[in-house]
């Protein structure tokens, strides 16, 4: 695993080879916005593009496809019913890393959103994200089964979970009052995934391994921010990015583009568009910090050489 000093952190940027091509730069696949919420699948995916995913496809509810292609016509959109109907779903493989986003934009109660869930644990033969509403759905003994079984068929899964979505999926293992860092190390050994719990700080964890991403602003504490680090941290899972690196390079960059969005519109006018078209920044400083670090590493080790 990479240190995540600043030049671990750059290191891990997902800047493209001479010859790629959109295939290589890898396939993210959301599976996002029921009825009411077509905004969430639009974020997320945009960010996905914006995070460097070099082709982005969309299945969404039906009576979303049209707006989604007009928000962005880069975008592959197609139906909830197209992805169901297959039995067989794309896989990552060497030179076509891909990855799956599944729930912004989903209701929670509704019964459609479970099927899809369990749609793609069950065939998704890639890294899968669960995000907002598709997260209650892994309380179900099912849903929690096929977890465990990718964990075992080496397959990462990663939950992005905010408090009260945390402590949904906690309750049928009777996890509760737990300090922040022990609850995302629990949910993350019970399902046998990596869990992005969401916060003023956030923490990252394999169940063996934990981080704290402390780099946030107030700024991001509005509907829709969320959607934006799904989109950010899929991308980064559909490029070939290590599962937990993913997470905490796409957590850190999440929170580096907010704060640079409120550096030009306040902690107050904050959009979560805005975070979205911050990340170029994010992405820039990130670069920049590391071949600083870099530069200043290298010149104390010709030092230290020169002395001894």
């Amino acid at each position: 695993m990479s240190s995540y000093d600043a030049e671990g952190l750059a290191a891990l940027l997902p800047f493209p080879q001479a010859n790629a091509h959109k295939y290589s730069r890898g396939k993210l696949l959301l599976v996002a916005g029921s009825e009411p919420y077509p905004g969430a699948a639009c974020m997320a995916a945009y960010a996905g593009q914006r995070m460097g995913a070099g082709y982005v496809e969309t299945f969404t509810h039906a009576d979303n496809v049209a707006k989604l292609q007009a928000y962005r016509p880069s975008l592959v959109v197609r139906s909830f019913e197209d992805l169901l109907a297959r039995d067989t779903l794309e896989s990552a493989r060497e030179g076509r890393p891909c990855a799956y986003l599944v729930g912004s934009g989903f209701d929670a109660m509704d019964s459609e959103s479970a099927h899809l869930l369990l749609h793609v644990l069950k065939y998704a033969n890639a890294p899968v994200l669960i995000d907002g509403g598709a997260i209650a759905g892994l309380s179900g003994t099912a849903a929690r089964a096929l977890c465990r079984s990718r964990h075992e068929r080496g397959l990462a899964t990663v939950v992005t979970p905010h408090s009260g979505e945390a402590a949904v999926i906690g309750r049928p293992l009777g996890l509760s009052g737990l300090p922040q860092v022990d609850y995302a190390e629990e949910l993350a050994w019970e399902y046998g995934a990596i869990i992005v719990l969401k916060g003023a700080n956030t923490v990252i964890s394999d169940g063996e391994h934990s981080f704290a991403m402390t780099e946030g602003t107030a700024a991001l504490a509005k509907a829709g921010t969320g959607d934006v680090l799904a989109g950010m941290i899929s991308a980064l899972l559909a490029q070939g990015t290590d599962p937990l690196d993913a997470c905490v390079l796409g957590a850190t960059l999440h929170a580096r583009a907010g704060v640079a969005a409120a550096m030009k519109y306040t902690d107050i006018c904050v959009t979560p568009e805005d975070v979205i078209d911050e990340i170029p920044t994010a992405v820039r400083q990130t670069a920049e910090r590391g071949f600083e670090a870099a530069r200043v590493r290298e010149a104390a080790e010709t030092v230290e050489s020169a002395e001894a």
